[in-house]
């Protein structure tokens, strides 16, 4: 198949020329046995030499072999198997690059695998030629002496070695022949005994195969003597010229030339000086001479051999030359050219000027326009185009000649072009065509062109401004598309620019795709899968037509996928929210403007992220390995990187308690890119089974955690064991006993013990004991030996902390006592120094201290918190008391803890209070909002109580905030309130960034500053005008208005476009508005202006928020004036037969200033053109026309006439006749309904009769109904019209309308009025009012509002329409609306809106035909909202009688509208909610309060709000709590009234304070001083609170006694206290004398005389009675008057069976007096009843008597099984108390009777006890027990308590017969058994208490027995009671006067 034909072609690729060989046949023999031939080198590979730096070497190899498929080729480089750069099976080798190391033999083996054949081989070197390059080279300069010997260096190296050769001066050294060059054998050169000629250039050349280098020296051979080769001559220049001065001279070495003039060196190789140059041959150059140059110089020259000087004399002469050269000039043909030359010139040297035109001299003599000046000007006058030319003004002298040249041009104005044609381009839409024939250049050639256009009306601009002079037509290019456009053209030349040409005819070019994309894309992302694109328009002239939206396209970045497509339909809308995007991903977003020609172009690529997701893959490969007991080290690999969604922020170790999952522990490691990541968790519990786990996480969270591992830490040494204790102390052995570790750290193996005495480690003995073991018994101890003892636990690790105590042999532990003496000192804002006196260490030592205080609120009701505990310190006497709050009161208790446990607390430490400090923290949760176009919203949660570490009323807030756009000074704001939560920061700039940190600050100083803040202001309106506003009237209907932008920092907000308000001064009241949309556009041409008329202008501009400022002052502009319109009122008020008077009002439009007045006529049948005219001037306002024909008709016109010509005529007819009248009124007026609008109707009528006087004019006038005026609307209505439209009405508004018609006679009457009309409705014209929008819930705002003024309704409202939108820098778009149907509705909720975005809400106002403009937007923040309910389930409860507990729950979670931040809880009392409301408030989320200083048992009413950051919610309704009794305040007062000798009566106020609902109360006297040896106490409590005195009948004459009322709630509170004397008091009178007692019948009868009066005169008497049953002496009778010496009662006022003894006492100012004697007893009873016989009574005393013996053995044998088993024996008593209860009211009287107590002085022991002295009375209940609570076993629930005092101090005791009282005979006994409620209990004194000097005995009455008036009574009386009037208890009866009313 290889049979055939074969050649080679050659080709070369530069020129592409190819070579063919001729054809090679091949012929292949057919065998039919295969070959088997052994492989043969056909071609073998030649040796190879190649140039370092090669790019490679190929050698080939062929072999030839059958069977060729079994053919294998290798190469070997210096025996190795060569693998790379194989090709062609084999046959090639291709080396790459080669370098020195691959030369080498290679060999090439064939190989015929798989047969016994040998390899052939062939072998080829490869060797590499290396360029020379030198090893050594010599300097660039040698300097050698004569006769010297110099070596010259030069070394090289390549491959193959190089040849060196030198050269000298290009000359080969072998070519020299000079026997002293010799080259050496390193291929230097030697040059022996040099010579001066052997200077010169040495060149050594380094050869080889690969290339050929140099290197070169200069050798300069030295010392010859200088000498002068050329000497300096003297030399003459002209000042200005170049002065050479010559110095020649020779030397070796070279001399060195110094030139000087004097002793100034002017230049040498080292100086020089500026315009002298030192030339290479020696010679000095001046540039410029100067004069002062001249003079002597002087050329030295200097080297090793010698010197040599020379001097020449240079002269300078002063340079004759033009200083005032002509110039070229350019006139105007006819002026006069002057050409100036002025010279300067050496005074000695004559000069002469000559000028030449065109090189031909002027002779000034010839022509009288041709003057030549002595300063060498030359005047041409009447300059023409024969001056045109070159002038030469040349200045002959012999200081030289000077001429200079300037042409003269004659020029004038061009032409202007002609036949300017404009014609679209049809290949180039943008482009027009324009020619003209060229205009004559005005003798001077045309310069270039102008051409000028006009765009949409626009102003006339340079478009052209340079059009090629030869050109008649040119092509305009760079037109915008769809706009119309004007030119004209202008030729310039020297003189200017002429005319323009005509203006062509207006074309229109066609649409055109935008040919700019939008501008400033910005793209932003917003979640992990949507991007935000922004962007601004292309720029206006780019648009190419009406922009109808925007096409956005975007991919994923750097991948070629299709795009997506958005299509914007609003070009209003300038931004696209991207969205399901992937997440974490970079897209490349394009965006392209289309109009309808099509779609524009894209604009650049932009590439944005989306934000970031959080890692949906674990880390991978995680391994955990605990490294000791408390750290777990981890490894493990990064998830894979396209599961990591983001940025990868780090990870975190995750370990977590097998048992407790909840005990999370998190370690975050920073990411690390290389190799495998590690980390550690530490102080992790010991020997713990732990679940590990690693995650990894980004910035928006937390990826998924890896598959949880299990590892325990590793085992440690055990911590302490537990309650170590000792129990069966004996002499010689304890127990010790324990329990396991709490921190057992590993398996516990056993535990340790040791002892030893205290203090002595030789008696040191240590036991192991198993670990089941947890007590053992130490033996072997000496006896009262104080020892050490140590316990601990033992692990495989080790032994653990050890746990010991000391304690005494035989000595058990005790309980510690309480520490003392407790100081507190070293007082700081943290810390401080508590000093104390130890306790009682019970017997061992101290393990512990322990301090707890009240903080902040002190006081015995407020709970203790442990402060700090102090372990090991058994003899410490001083703590110091770390992390204390600063600025906060404590008060501290201790306790001491030993073996046994801890002691009692210590008495409390006084009151302290920390010192102050900064705050530690920043206001939290700082975050500002938008508030105003000026103003910042700030919130905060302030600082909690427990932060402000100083005075709250010092804490406030300092903000600082500062422009983030530049470097603006730091601004700030203090707010003094501690509580407040939020700020306004006022006076911002518009519409720019701030940042803004908080701190909070007290007295001491400032705390830190918060985080960072950024917040912008709202856009706003502009706060200036735009800038360089300038206008001009272009005509007299157009202004030109041009202006500038206003300055960027004023702008507020993207400038949406411009606004000119323009109105004409003093006519019109409003200004008209011309909006110019867009910001690019900064001109507008304001057309269809009244003509000649001054307007007021001014430009603002506007943002979408509103107008910005208007331009001031407002600019005036005059439109141009133009022609006038016509007189008005042309009237004809005298009519003759051959004349008329005219008479006329100027024009309306005057348009211009009125020149004067044309009045024509003519008879109205004659030829139209025939008029007779007459001109009058401007103030001329009457004509009077004469030699008319009567009875004729005449036509007059009246014209008015401006700078600008005639004006339209106003015509008229008139008939000269006499007949006239005044017209009749227009008829039939009629007002189509089709006619009218919101605005404005048609008034249609039929004119009336014209009175033989033709109509002039006629007047409308117009009312609005229904009380309206009649206005006239015009009085210049056309005489001819039928119809007048009447404008500026007010919508939806009823009219009536009327008319009169004026002739030259006068006016008509008014028409019949119209009938009613309305106009038609027409939108409302203004927007609600006071518009605010307040967020309701986090995803709803409330917006309110007021209705538009109803003259601005503008018809029948129907509703409101709220639009509201989010705002495009927050987020996407579309614009949603709410439609309010309701008029009358003032309100309305926005609901399901995005949370956490900006929104803006405007409203409108519409009716049945549409809207009203829009308000002003008003910006809100939604996803913020006060919560929307108040708390739930308020619970108050009472805590104290000062503390409530609130408890409460959260608003349902629905309404909490965000992150509940805290509580207010406000509180008042119920009744004063004015006076005394408080607030409370928590600023942390709990929902319990306590409430603390209250008053007590007073009942409050309290209500919660919850806020959040955005406010607070409503209040909860009040919910009610009373806080608990307390004890109640003094009485208010204490008053003593009645006092007798042994009485008085006590009353006291009520307790201002009651703090709680009064009991009762308790009165307690007692002698100031003992009285008979005996100091008694008496209380007596009262039930109830209505009375509120006391009757005493106890006292003792002349005695002081003190007495203390308190009142009781829950308790007693404090005492009132005050000291009374029993009577007579001083002054008062004596006692009255024989008081004598008769007794009738039926009555008494008492009598006495009168007595010492005293110091005052007796005023009155009492009586007093003794009853003989009660015998005390109390009040009976009183207020007898003081004439009366006797007084009578009725016997049935005393009781039956009772005898009574009377005295009588006298009464003056100063009081009671002393009693008289007591009168004989008396008996009450009138007759003698059987029972009152002496056998009955003897009957009864002996039935009696029995049953008293039986009671009283039953009550002996029932106290001694029962009582006395149950109380303990004591010593003598020393007190004595006796206590009375009553109820409220009591009874009448109730006595006590400790009756004349008869006390030996001496006692005798009875078992060791003694009983005190019992009263009389012998029904009241005793006990002789000292403690006992029982009697007859009852438990008493009310005492009466006697204490007695020894009057005489005995060691003696007494017996229980020791002391024995006489009995009454009558006692009240009955009364007080049927009160079970009343005992008497007698105390026994402490044992171990001496007796006090004297008795003191306390008695107590109790009573619970009806309520009646109350009196104690503690001595024996006979006789009545007396009552105090007016203070009788409800139900009681009142005591019949005489009678004890014991019933």
């Amino acid at each position: 198949g290889d049979t055939g034909g074969y050649y080679v072609q050659a080709v070369n690729e530069k020129n592409g020329e190819n070579k063919t060989s001729p054809f090679t046949y091949l012929s292949i023999e057919s065998d039919d046995t295969p070959d088997i031939m052994a492989p043969v080198i056909v071609i073998p590979p030649g040796n190879t030499s190649v140039v370092a730096g090669t790019s490679e070497v190929t050698l080939e190899c062929i072999a030839n072999a059958r069977p060729i498929e079994e053919l294998s080729m290798t190469w070997k480089r210096n025996g190795v198997k060569i693998t790379n750069g194989l090709h062609n099976l084999g046959r090639r080798l291709t080396i790459t690059n080669p370098t020195s190391s691959d030369i080498g033999m290679y060999i090439c083996e064939a190989e015929l695998k798989g047969t016994n054949f040998e390899p052939a081989r062939t072998k080829a070197f490869l060797s590499i030629i290396e360029p020379p390059y030198f090893t050594a080279e010599p300097e660039n300069r040698i300097l050698a002496q004569v006769e010297k010997t110099v070596d010259i260096t030069c070394q090289a190296m390549g491959v193959p070695v190089p040849n060196l050769e030198w050269y000298k001066d290009s000359v080969p050294i072998s070519k020299l022949r000079n026997s002293r060059y010799k080259v050496l054998v390193s291929g230097g050169l030697r040059i022996q005994k040099l010579h001066p000629d052997d200077s010169g250039i040495f060149q050594c050349f380094a050869r080889n195969e690969g290339g050929e280098i140099e290197t070169h020296t200069y050798l300069d051979v030295t010392n010859i003597a200088p000498t002068f080769t050329l000497r300096p001559v003297d030399t003459t220049v002209t000042d200005g010229m170049t002065a050479m001065l010559t110095c020649e001279v020779s030397g070796a070495p070279k001399p060195a030339i110094t030139w000087r003039r004097g002793k100034q060196i002017l230049a040498s190789g080292s100086v020089q000086i500026p315009r002298f140059i030192l030339l290479e041959s020696g010679g000095l150059q001046i540039t410029p001479v100067f004069l002062q140059d001249a003079g002597n110089y002087t050329c030295y020259a200097v080297n090793s051999e010698g010197s040599l000087n020379a001097f020449a004399m240079l002269t300078v002469w002063n340079r004759t030359f033009i200083v005032f050269p002509p110039e070229d000039r350019t006139v105007i043909k006819g002026t006069t050219a002057t050409l100036h030359c002025g010279a300067i010139h050496d005074p000695r040297i004559p000069i002469r000027y000559v000028w030449k035109k065109d090189n031909i001299v002027i002779n000034p003599a010839t022509s009288s326009r041709i003057v030549v000046e002595k300063d060498g000007s030359l005047l041409i006058s009447q300059t023409w185009s024969g001056d045109i030319g070159d002038y030469t003004c040349e200045v002959i002298s012999e200081g030289g000649n000077d001429s200079r040249m300037a042409r003269l041009e004659v020029i004038e104005l061009p032409h202007s072009p002609q036949n300017l044609l404009a014609s679209l381009n049809s290949s180039h839409s943008r482009t027009v065509m324009l020619s003209w024939v060229r205009p004559f250049d005005g003798n001077s050639p045309v310069l270039y062109y102008i051409v000028e256009l006009s765009e949409n009306n626009s102003p006339w601009k340079v478009h052209l401004s340079n059009v090629d002079p030869e050109m008649t037509s040119v092509t305009v290019s760079g037109l915008t598309p769809a706009r119309t456009y004007q030119f004209r053209v202008c030729a310039v030349n020297q003189v200017g620019k002429g005319q323009h040409s005509a203006e062509t005819s207006r074309l229109m070019l066609p649409e055109e795709p935008p040919s700019a994309p939008p501008k400033n894309i910005v793209a932003s992302g917003r979640t992990n899968q949507s991007i935000m694109v922004q962007w601004q328009p292309p720029p206006e002239t780019e648009h190419n037509g009406v922009l109808h939206g925007y096409i956005l396209r975007y991919r994923l970045a750097g991948l070629p996928g299709e795009y997506q497509h958005r299509n914007i339909t609003s070009p209003e809308i300038n931004y696209c929210l991207v969205k399901d995007l992937i997440i974490w991903t970079q897209y490349e977003i394009q965006v392209a403007a289309y109009n309808g020609a099509g779609l524009g172009t894209f604009s650049r690529a932009v590439t944005e992220y989306t934000l970031q997701g959080v890692p949906t893959a674990p880390p991978q490969n995680v391994q955990t390995e605990a490294l000791n007991s408390t750290t777990i080290q981890f490894l493990w690999n990064p998830p894979p990187q396209q599961f990591i969604n983001g940025i990868n922020q780090g990870y975190k170790l995750l370990a977590w308690p097998v048992d407790v999952p909840e005990a999370l522990i998190t370690v975050t490691i920073a990411p690390d890119f290389h190799g495998i990541h590690h980390g550690f968790i530490t102080n992790l519990k010991k020997f713990t089974a732990y679940y590990t786990s690693v995650l990894c996480f980004t910035t928006p969270g937390d990826g998924p955690r890896s598959p949880p591992h299990l590892i325990w830490t590793h085992e440690d040494k055990p911590g302490a064991v537990g309650h170590l204790s000792f129990t069966e102390i004996l002499d010689t052995s304890l127990k010790v006993s324990w329990q396991e570790p709490v921190e057992k750290n590993g398996i516990i193996i056993g535990y340790q013990i040791s002892w030893e005495v205290y203090s002595r480690n030789d008696s040191r003995l240590t036991l192991t004991l198993n670990n089941t073991t947890h007590e053992y018994k130490i033996k072997g101890l000496s006896s009262l030996t104080t020892y050490t003892i140590e316990v601990a636990a033992v692990t495989a690790t080790g032994i653990g902390l050890v746990t010991s105590s000391t304690i005494s042999s035989g000595v058990p532990p005790e309980l510690p006592g309480a520490p003392s003496n407790l100081v507190i000192s070293n007082i700081s804002p943290r810390s401080a120094t508590l000093q104390f006196r130890p306790g009682y260490d019970g017997k061992t030592s101290i393990s512990r201290w322990i301090v707890e205080g009240q903080i902040g609120a002190i006081g015995d009701e407020e709970e203790w918190s442990c402060l700090y505990e102090e372990e090991n310190e058994p003899d410490a006497q001083m703590l110091e008391i770390p992390n204390l709050t600063p600025y906060t009161h404590y008060r501290f208790r201790m306790r001491q803890v030993n073996i046994v446990g801890p002691s009692p607390f210590s008495p409390s430490s006084r009151v302290i209070q920390t010192l102050q400090a900064p705050p530690d923290i920043a206001p939290a949760s700082v975050t500002v909002r938008t508030a105003s176009e000026t103003s910042l919203w700030l919130r905060w949660v302030p600082l909690p109580d427990s932060q402000y570490n100083g005075n709250p009323e010092s804490v406030g807030y300092r903000i600082k905030y500062w422009r983030t756009d530049l470097q603006s000074s730091v601004m700030v704001q203090v707010i003094s309130d501690r509580l407040e939560r939020e700020y306004t920061i006022e006076e911002l700039e518009e519409w720019t960034e701030y940042e803004l940190q908080m701190q909070a600050f007290n007295a001491i100083g400032a705390g830190p500053w918060s985080e960072m803040v950024r917040g912008r202001t709202r856009e706003s309106v502009p706060s200036a005008a735009p800038e360089n506003v300038s206008v001009e009237a272009v005509s007299s209907t157009q202004i030109l208005i041009t202006w500038a932008s206003v300055p960027e920092q004023d702008q507020n907000g993207l400038i949406l476009g411009y606004k000119i308000l323009f109105k004409a001064k003093d006519l019109d009241s409003e200004p008209k508005t011309h909006v110019v949309r867009g910001n690019h556009t900064q001109s507008v041409l304001l057309a269809g202006l009244r003509k000649y008329v001054l307007y007021e202008l001014q430009v603002l501009a506007f943002t979408r928020i509103g107008n910005g400022v208007p331009s001031s002052p407002p600019i005036l502009e005059r439109t141009k004036d133009d022609a006038p319109g016509p007189p008005v009122r042309l009237v004809f008020p005298e009519v003759r037969l051959t004349s008329v008077r005219i008479v006329w009002q100027p024009p309306e439009e005057p348009n211009g200033i009125i020149l004067g007045y044309q009045i024509a006529y003519r008879v109205a049948t004659s030829s139209p053109n025939k008029f007779t005219t007459v001109e009058v001037g401007s103030t001329v306002r009457q004509f009077t026309a004469t030699d008319l024909t009567p009875e004729s008709a005449y036509i007059f016109r009246a014209s008015a006439k401006t700078r600008q010509g005639w004006g339209e005529p106003l015509e008229a007819t008139v008939i000269t006749t006499e007949k006239r009248d005044r017209p009749a009124p227009p008829r039939h007026l009629l007002i189509p309904q089709s006619e009218v609008t919101s605005r404005s109707l048609q008034l249609q009528w039929v004119p009336g009769s014209d009175g033989s006087s033709p109509i002039r004019y006629f007047t409308v006038q117009i009312r609005e109904l229904p009380r309206g005026e009649w206005q006239t609307y015009s009085s210049s209505i056309s005489h001819e019209a039928t119809a007048h439209v009447i404008e500026r009405l007010n919508p939806f508004t009823s009219y009536k309308l009327r008319l009169k018609a004026t002739n030259d006679i006068g006016d008509s009457d008014f028409s019949a009025e119209t009938e009613a009309v309305t106009t038609l409705q027409d939108v409302p014209g203004e927007p609600p009012n006071c518009v605010s929008v307040t967020p309701h819930t986090t995803s709803s705002v409330l917006v309110q509002w007021q209705p538009p003024r109803d003259e601005s309704l503008n018809g029948l409202l129907v509703g409101y329409r709220i639009y509201y939108r989010e705002l495009e820098y927050e987020t996407g778009p579309g614009t949603e609306s709410k439609t309010v149907k309701n008029p009358s509705a003032l309100r309305a909720e926005l609901t399901h809106l995005k949370k956490y975005k900006r929104y803006e809400v405007i409203m409108t106002a519409y009716n049945i035909i549409g809207e009203s403009p829009a308000s002003a937007p008003v910006e809100v923040f939604v996803g913020e909202a006060a919560p929307a309910m108040a708390p739930q389930n308020i619970q108050v409860n009472p805590l104290t009688a000062s503390q409530l507990e609130v408890i409460w729950d959260p608003p349902p979670v629905e309404s909490q509208n965000g992150i509940i931040q805290g509580y207010k809880i406000y509180y008042w009392e119920a009744d004063s909610q004015n006076d005394t409301e408080n607030m409370k408030v928590l600023f942390l989320p709990e929902t319990m309060v306590r409430l603390k200083n209250l008053t007590s048992h007073t009942k409050y009413l309290v209500s919660i709000s919850a806020f959040n950051a955005a406010g607070d919610g409503p209040k909860s309704e009040p919910r009610q709590g009373r806080t608990q009794q307390a004890a109640p305040g003094a009485p208010s007062f204490l008053a003593f009234s009645e006092i007798t000798s042994t009485t008085l009566n006590i009353s006291w106020g009520e307790p201002v304070a009651a703090n709680g609902v009064l009991q009762g109360y308790r009165v307690v006297y007692e002698p100031l001083a003992p009285v008979q040896g005996v100091s008694k106490v008496v209380t007596v409590d009262i039930k109830g609170n209505w009375q509120r005195w006391l009757k005493v009948r106890d006292l003792t004459k002349g005695v002081t006694y003190f007495f203390r009322v308190q009142a009781r709630t829950i308790t007693y509170g404090p005492g009132l206290q005050a000291n009374i004397t029993a009577g007579p008091a001083e002054g008062s009178p004596g006692s009255p004398r024989d008081v004598l007692v008769t007794k009738s019948a039926s009555e008494l009868t008492l009598q006495w005389m009168e007595g010492n009066p005293g110091d005052r005169p007796t005023t009155g008497y009492i009586i007093e009675a003794r009853p003989s049953d009660e015998g005390l002496w109390d009040m009976f009778v009183k207020d007898i008057p003081r004439s009366a010496t006797s007084y009578t009662v009725g016997l049935d006022k005393l009781r039956q069976g009772v005898t009574y003894e009377f005295r009588v006492v006298a009464v003056n100012d100063f009081g009671y007096g002393e009693p008289s004697s007591p009168s004989v007893a008396v008996s009450a009873q009138s007759e003698t009843p059987f029972y009152e016989e002496w056998w009955f009574l003897l009957v009864m005393a002996l039935s009696s008597l029995i049953l008293i013996l039986l009671v009283v053995f039953a009550l002996v044998l029932h106290g001694q099984n029962k009582k006395y088993r149950n109380c303990n024996t004591g010593k003598s008593i020393s007190n004595m108390e006796e206590s009375v209860t009553l109820d409220n009211g009591g009874f009448a009287a109730l006595e006590l009777n400790s009756r004349h107590l008869n006390v030996k002085s001496t006692f005798s022991k009875k078992n060791g006890t003694r009983s005190p002295p019992r009263p009389s009375p012998g029904g009241l209940h005793y006990s002789d027990e000292d403690i006992c609570n029982k009697y007859n076993g009852a438990v008493l629930t009310e005492s009466a308590n006697l204490k007695e005092k020894s009057v005489d101090a005995s060691e003696s005791e007494a017996t229980d017969s020791d002391y024995e009282d006489e009995l009454p005979k009558h006692s009240f006994v009955n009364h007080y058994m049927s009160d079970p409620t009343y005992y008497n209990s007698w105390k026994r004194q402490a044992k171990g208490v001496k007796h006090p000097a004297a008795y003191r005995y306390e008695e107590c009455a109790a009573n619970d027995a009806e309520p009646y008036f109350q009196t104690v009574i503690t001595t024996q009386s006979a006789g009545g009671v007396y009552t105090p009037t007016g203070q009788q208890a409800p139900g009681s009866r009142t005591p019949v006067t005489g009678f004890s009313s014991f019933v």
